[in-house]
């Protein structure tokens, strides 16, 4: 009797010890909703190869000496070691299906959180979704205003929005204004017919309007074009003294290659970053894209500031074979921070997460963009974002505003295509 109860005991202990085991070794799963395939489907590739590198650094010891949220333990310790995985949806840049795949990881996945989705116009969507099932959502890049003035209580955004972005591009043309005693009168708008291009055209004629310039070219077009020559042949026309474009990649290269082969060069030009800081952007045009200025959640050229931010680029290229943009960098840093808020509710818990999301603040010495610090408002907007204005020159971005952190001189204007090497 004495034997069997030993023995029962023993196999309680092995049970209990496997229990045990099984709940440090936990998953915590996190759905990812990107464009893996379409004309954004290399973005949606260089944010999947952002998050596998914050999954490693987070889930293993390996860099500990970086002054990351998370990098130091291996795993989330208070989730007694929990590895965070992920799983990954391709919305090809409909909002439609990315509804319908965010629905799919909540109720069938089971994921913890959603995080996601580039678009603007895939974002609201799929946080619609979140909103009624009350689970969180993280988004890193969509910059449409309206995502945070919804009254969502589950959706939290890191990086800055339009009115945001655009400002520091007005905030840049002022100063050169005053920097070389020069005078823009007149400005010119291309952008998409998605809610991205449309909050964008929305914010730069509020701000132009209030600098007073005038909007001597206001065009939609319709995503996706195969040609847009009738709205170049319109901006050449008005020939505004700054050109403002809004558009994903494809479209991006698309202008260039447009106003190249009219021979029409806009004295300068400052777009709504997405397309124009592509990596792909540049693989296409090689040297065309000379002097375009675009706002910037992240430069390469801010390692002077942040040591760090050299060394973890250089962990992502070795994975990518290409560069972090502002779009791969934001994603891998609002992957971190989501990660960071389910360590410290110390639960997979919608509502816990949802909390500690509520009381983020991170400093901006955790951070390899150019933000003081992440700490959401009561909309779930971050409020502690900066940027800056980057500008190609020899085919690479440089910072050029604000001037104080600026690392080159701002071309202006852009030389005419007939002069250049």
């Amino acid at each position: 009797m004495k034997i069997r109860l030993t023995i029962g005991f023993i196999m309680i202990s092995v049970l209990f010890l496997a229990f045990i085991a099984m709940a440090s070794a936990q998953e915590v799963k996190i759905g990812v909703i990107y464009p893996m395939s379409g004309p954004t489907a290399q973005v949606g590739l260089d944010n999947k190869n952002a998050i596998e590198l914050a999954l490693e650094i987070i889930n293993t010891t390996k860099y500990k000496h970086l002054n990351l949220p998370l990098a130091k333990t291996e795993g989330l310790s208070n989730l007694k070691g929990a590895k965070v995985t992920y799983t990954i949806a391709d919305h090809q840049g409909k909002p439609d299906l990315g509804l319908s795949e965010a629905e799919r990881m909540v109720t069938q996945e089971k994921v913890a959180a959603l995080f996601g989705a580039y678009h603007s116009s895939v974002t609201e969507t799929a946080s619609m979704v979140a909103e009624r099932m009350k689970v969180p959502f993280f988004n890193a890049e969509s910059s449409s205003p309206k995502l945070t003035r919804r009254g969502f209580k589950w959706f939290f955004r890191s990086s800055p929005h339009d009115e945001i972005f655009a400002g520091s591009l007005f905030q840049c043309l002022s100063g050169l204004e005053k920097k070389r005693s020069i005078k823009f009168k007149t400005v010119g708008l291309m952008y998409e017919d998605t809610l991205y291009g449309k909050d964008s055209s929305r914010v730069e004629k509020e701000l132009a309007t209030k600098a007073g310039y005038q909007v001597v070219a206001d065009m939609q077009y319709r995503r996706g074009a195969t040609s847009l020559i009738s709205e170049v042949q319109r901006l050449k026309a008005a020939n505004p003294d700054v050109f403002l474009p809004t558009s994903y990649t494809s479209d991006a290269i698309l202008i260039m290659k447009t106003l190249k082969e009219m021979g029409y060069n806009p004295p300068a030009i400052f777009a709504q970053d997405a397309g124009y800081i592509d990596p792909s952007f540049v693989e296409n045009l090689g040297k065309d894209v000379d002097g375009i200025c675009s706002h910037e959640s992240f430069a390469l050229d801010l390692a002077t500031h942040k040591p760090m931010l050299k060394e973890i680029n250089e962990l992502f290229k070795a994975r990518s074979k290409r560069n972090f943009s502002g779009a791969s960098a934001r994603c891998f840093m609002g992957f971190i921070i989501l990660c960071d808020a389910i360590n410290r509710a110390g639960s997979t818990s919608p509502e816990a997460i949802r909390e500690a999301l509520i009381k983020t603040n991170i400093p901006t010495d955790q951070l390899i963009t150019p933000w003081r610090g992440c700490k959401f408002d009561e909309t779930g907007q971050n409020v502690l974002v900066d940027n800056v204005v980057i500008q190609f020159q020899e085919a690479k971005p440089h910072t050029v505003f604000p001037f104080h952190l600026a690392t080159k001189e701002i071309m202006f204007p852009i030389p005419k295509w007939s002069e250049r090497k």
